[in-house]
């Protein structure tokens, strides 16, 4: 009996359940598992993939995009973590196939997004240009159940053999360079006109602070002389009031000349001031000219020069390029075009030799038809002869050679071979008493020419049998051997 066992999950684990009473897939983070159900945990912590994707920009300028993206499963949303489950579920996220996948989606979206931008717009947009990588790349995520929860685009790097970035970075550095220069210059005009501004509002400080002073001894010089007039009045109230009312206009009066004082020092002070603020003043518009002058002068120099360098290697890289380019298609269309002409002679020969085959296969095919009906006319033709002959073998054969001038041919051979020679030639004549010589007497009638003819068969059968030694057929009759038998009746050939 099997005994369902409870399993929990991990703080970072699901468990995915299938089987029994499930229609499709479960997760859950704890559960009873029952008799034909099984589980599997799934890990759904982040796992940080670190790239170097090489692409190449709109100006067909290859670098490297160093990249740190940061991949789980969507755990917020039970409907991709399920589809997760299902197609992730058996691969570890820090496995080769799961690293693969990430790789391939994000660099394909990435060579093809950078493949529509500049260099320039890459490089002044990169923020905009991680977007949109983080955009197109969690598209392609979506359907295995994956979330980026981070993406880091680091600098830009140039590829081997490419020095874009390089020579930018050294027009920035040129360019923050002169721009430091021009600001200490300002600096330290700034500093030169502070110490001089502070230097005058100090002498102005100090003057103001004496006159201030002598103010201030004035009035309690005037103070005690006030309170010594004033113990002696207590003693001469009625009579020195006239002489107190004098002090007083004598001290009203030196405090007068106090304030004229002063404010003719200061005026003085100022007037002085004024005249070397004003003087700073000239001497830092000079210096200002000055270095401004030197600054543009060394500036125009310095980017010249950089621009003529950078046009220079831009257009030495152009035209390197072009040239690679040209290289590159022209061995391209060769190689198109001689892989055409191969392929075409190789058609016209496999045509030809098609034709070929097929004609030698219709001449044999109509040849065999030929040698079939010849066949079947011959077989029709011996079966008719041999129907008509009775089934007799020997007369069909006999007739067959006599039709083809078999005879015939051996008379003309045996003609050739004794031509030149002198045989001895017997010519028969039949008559009463037998077969004489030409010349002899006998007896005629009217089957004498018959009579001839039969009798000039056997010496003539006989001369043929000696010399060839082939045997006449059996209805042509017999030929008797020096002993008086019969012979076979078959033609037989001698060898």
């Amino acid at each position: 009996m099997i005994i369902p066992k409870y399993e929990v999950a991990g703080p970072s684990e699901y468990l995915a359940i299938t089987g029994w009473k499930i229609d499709e897939i479960k997760l859950s983070k704890k559960a009873l598992i029952l008799p034909g159900q099984r589980y599997v945990r799934v890990n759904v912590s982040p796992v940080n993939y670190t790239f170097n994707v090489q692409a190449m920009s709109a100006e067909k300028l290859p670098f490297v995009l160093p990249a740190v993206f940061t991949i789980g499963p969507r755990v917020d949303e039970p409907a991709s973590l399920i589809l997760y489950a299902k197609l992730m579920a058996p691969h570890d996220m820090s496995s080769n196939h799961v690293h693969e996948l990430v790789q391939g989606i994000i660099e394909g979206e990435t060579r093809v997004l950078a493949a529509t931008m500049t260099m320039e717009d890459i490089f002044k947009g990169t923020k905009e240009f991680k977007k949109e990588v983080f955009d197109k790349v969690q598209l392609e995520l979506n359907q295995f159940g994956l979330f980026i929860y981070n993406a880091n685009i680091k600098q830009l790097v140039d590829v081997p053999g490419h020095e874009y970035f390089s020579y930018l970075g050294q027009k920035t550095q040129m360019e923050a360079a002169n721009q430091a220069k021009v600001d200490v210059a300002e600096a330290q005009m700034k500093g030169e006109t502070g110490a001089m501004l502070r230097q005058g509002q100090t002498q102005q400080n100090a003057a103001k602070i004496n006159a201030e002073t002598k103010i201030i001894s004035t009035q309690r010089e005037g103070e005690g002389k006030k309170e010594e007039v004033k113990i002696r009045s207590e003693v001469k109230i009625f009579e020195n009031q006239k002489e107190a009312d004098v002090a007083k206009a004598n001290a009203e009066l030196a405090a007068q000349k106090a304030g004229w004082s002063k404010a003719a020092q200061l005026a003085e002070v100022e007037a002085k001031q004024a005249v070397s603020i004003r003087q700073a003043e000239l001497q830092v518009e000079v210096e200002k000219k000055n270095a401004l002058t030197r600054t543009e002068q060394l500036r125009a120099d310095l980017l010249s020069k950089a621009t003529v360098e950078y046009d220079i290697k831009v257009q030495q890289a152009n035209q390197n390029l072009y040239n690679n380019q040209r290289e590159a298609d022209a061995n391209l269309y060769r190689k198109q075009k001689q892989a055409e002409a191969e392929k075409a002679s190789a058609d016209a020969a496999f045509y030809t030799r098609q034709q070929a085959a097929d004609a030698d296969l219709y001449s044999k095919k109509k040849e065999a038809e030929g040698v079939v009906a010849l066949a079947n006319a011959q077989g029709y033709h011996l079966s008719t002869l041999l129907k008509a002959l009775n089934g007799n073998y020997a007369a069909l054969r006999d007739y067959m050679m006599i039709n083809a001038g078999v005879f015939q041919e051996m008379a003309r051979i045996n003609a050739d071979a004794v031509q030149g020679l002198q045989p001895k030639i017997s010519i028969w004549s039949s008559g009463s008493g037998g077969a004489t010589l030409e010349g002899g007497s006998g007896s005629g009638g009217s089957m004498k020419s018959v009579a001839e003819v039969y009798s000039m068969l056997p010496p003539l059968v006989k001369t043929v049998h000696e010399q060839t030694g082939m045997l006449p057929p059996a209805w042509l009759g017999t030929l008797t051997d020096t002993n008086g038998n019969d012979s076979v009746t078959d033609p037989v050939v001698s060898n």
